[in-house]
């Protein structure tokens, strides 16, 4: 019998990394559904963590579909559920439920170059698609990353960025200058502009605070983007995840259901609400 996505998977979380310490700490989890690992879903989709005792929130899925050895989540220690999750161990269980949302149309985009841009904890709603392209990158034209922290000692994926150079351009940025840094220097929007990723046969996808989406889109029409090319996700306090409980809409849209992830055609027409 097919799982019921409202109802809630005995997780256990077999790997902590931490990706960010101080005042704003990030975790990477990767849990492992102790019944199987049949658990399909697409780039872009969320799901509902559980903290027995302490309540449960929405998180992105950071691992790509075409991984199934676990679900990867990277999580900012921000509320009782989140802070809950930081002070667990390796071993701890947790309930897992859904996926939840819309998805980024991947499927869409073979053929076409894809540019992301990201900003602080940003990357991870993204991180899902960037690694499944990587996986598949017969299928897709040239992949670019333009990504940006407050400093240094904010930037997730650390190690990971410095592989993917490897791979494909790696455009790091922090917005105060520091010792030792050699990359660009400035906010994520600024970054884009100086690097001009070009609109032909292309897709952006970005993801970060508000402000710098705001601002990022504003620099990616100045390129020459169209409205169809800008996709973003957004992050409205999600609590139920089946668009009953009315906290995350953005007019008639839930974004638990309709959402999390928009194009900027789609967004720019609903109420500004997010």
């Amino acid at each position: 019998m097919e799982h019921n996505v409202y109802l809630p998977r005995i997780g256990e979380i077999i790997e902590i990394k931490d990706e960010v310490l101080g005042a704003r700490p990030i975790k990477t989890f990767r849990v492992k559904l102790i019944d199987g690992p049949n658990f399909s879903f697409r780039c872009g989709q969320c799901a509902m963590l559980s903290v027995f005792g302490q309540g449960e929130s929405m998180i992105s899925i950071s691992s790509s579909p075409l991984v199934t050895d676990y679900l990867q989540f990277s999580i900012l220690k921000m509320g009782r559920v989140t802070s809950a999750l930081h002070e667990m161990e390796p071993g701890s269980l947790i309930g897992v439920r859904g996926p939840y949302g819309n998805g980024f149309p991947i499927d869409d985009w073979k053929g076409k170059n894809l540019i992301f841009i990201g900003g602080g904890i940003g990357l991870a709603p993204i991180w899902s698609v960037l690694q499944t392209a990587i996986l598949r990158k017969a299928e897709y034209g040239d992949l670019l990353l333009i990504y940006g922290a407050r400093t240094s000692k904010d930037i997730v994926f650390r190690n990971e960025l410095e592989q993917l150079k490897a791979q494909i351009p790696v455009y790091l940025s922090i917005d105060v200058a520091e010792p030792g840094w050699r990359e660009f220097v400035g906010f994520v929007p600024q970054n884009v502009l100086d690097k001009k990723p070009s609109p032909e046969n292309a897709i952006a996808i970005t993801c970060g605070p508000p402000i710098m989406i705001k601002f990022v889109i504003k620099a990616l029409k100045e390129l020459g983007f169209e409205d169809n090319q800008i996709y973003t996700t957004v992050e409205n306090k999600m609590k139920c995840g089946i668009g009953k409980c009315g906290r995350c809409n953005i007019g008639h849209h839930y974004v638990c259901k309709d959402g999390p992830v928009y194009s900027w055609a789609e967004l720019k027409l609903l109420p500004q609400e997010y």
